[in-house]
């Protein structure tokens, strides 16, 4: 069985989960989620607690049940604390800031690039960090990645959009003549 499908998620003070078949709903301070899962995952609530039950041992079955787990964790836990990425600009005369609600990159394009958020996401800006807040885990990643494609970290230099705390492999360059 899978480890985190069987664990059960519980529901804190303050959050309403509905169950109608597949369809989970969940609400909270923060705002309200609904998703429909896999009909052959089973969501049973019990008092304060969630349990997922799956039909079969099939390998579909198996990797249905903690995936089907989490996304309910999520679910909770974005309704609850909600989420955030950090993305961090670098560059020679890039800037970041914010005019309204959309987001204004002067990334070396010849041209500004204007981001209008999307429902449900917000962005703040400090300094040359921009984050990406919202209550839904799956939108603030795909928000955050589309950011970030917009101007890859550059490995020779290193300027671009990066998460903050990420890695980026430099490249020596060119070597010196002797």
């Amino acid at each position: 069985m899978s480890r985190i499908g069987r664990k059960p998620v519980e529901i804190p003070q303050g959050v309403e989960v509905t169950v109608e078949g597949t369809t989970v709903t969940v609400k909270g301070p923060k705002g309200t989620l609904t998703r429909t899962f896999h009909p052959r995952m089973r969501i049973e609530k019990d008092g304060n607690v969630l349990r997922v039950l799956r039909q079969g041992d099939t390998k579909l079955d198996k990797s249905l049940h903690g995936l089907t787990r989490t996304l309910l964790h999520n679910m909770i836990e974005g309704v609850t604390r909600g989420f955030e990425k950090a993305l961090e600009v670098n560059g020679l005369g890039y800037r970041v800031q914010k005019r309204g609600e959309t987001l204004v990159l002067n990334i070396g394009f010849t041209h500004p690039v204007e981001i209008q958020p999307p429902e449900g996401i917000s962005f703040e800006v400090e300094g040359q960090v921009i984050r990406v807040k919202g209550i839904d885990k799956e939108r603030v990643g795909q928000v955050a990645a589309d950011i970030r494609k917009l101007r890859k970290v550059e490995p020779y230099k290193g300027t671009g959009i990066k998460y903050v705390g990420e890695v980026v492999r430099r490249k020596q360059g060119k070597a010196a003549a002797k």
